[in-house]
């Protein structure tokens, strides 16, 4: 089972490898490290945009796109999870306080979604919050871009 999961992940490298695929990587990598699974797609884009330069306005907005649909995503798991929780269990008190605090801030609380580790886990509070799905994903929107224009450039600097 190792050797073919090791295999199908091999191929789906092999695959997504730039700058062949090019923005085509960069969306499914976006979307899939925006999920709760630990990837991160800065190194795709940079890599991208570093071996055609044309293409930095194009990987930033795709990257862009491709992150925030994989927050929306993750917003629609955690108002899924929350309904499968409250049917369950109650919040504890620091569970409340937590969530009294994004609930106080609400759908901007998505602006930090860009924010590594905590980041994507956050999409999924919002949805278990049921904060409003569109305001979510504009600010989602907005710290993604933020984070690919900044990433990307100051890694354009750095590289030879």
């Amino acid at each position: 089972m190792e050797a073919w999961l090791q295999h199908m992940i091999d191929l789906m490298l092999e695959a997504l490898s730039l700058p062949q695929v090019g923005l085509g990587a960069v969306f499914v990598v976006a979307l899939i490290s925006a999920t709760l699974l630990p990837m991160g797609s800065e190194p795709v884009v940079l890599l991208l945009v570093h071996e055609k330069p044309e293409l930095f306005w194009a990987a930033i907005g795709v990257a862009t796109v491709g992150n925030t649909l994989g927050g929306a995503i993750s917003w629609w798991m955690g108002w899924g999870a929350e309904r499968a929780y409250e049917a369950a269990v109650h919040h504890t008190p620091r569970d409340q306080r937590v969530l009294g605090w994004l609930r106080r801030f609400g759908a901007k609380t998505c602006l930090l979604s860009w924010l590594p580790i905590v980041g994507d886990p956050l999409c999924a509070l919002a949805g278990w919050l049921r904060l409003p799905f569109w305001p979510c994903v504009v600010y989602m929107a907005i710290g993604k871009f933020a984070r690919y224009l900044i990433m990307t450039s100051v890694g354009l600097y750095f590289l030879p």
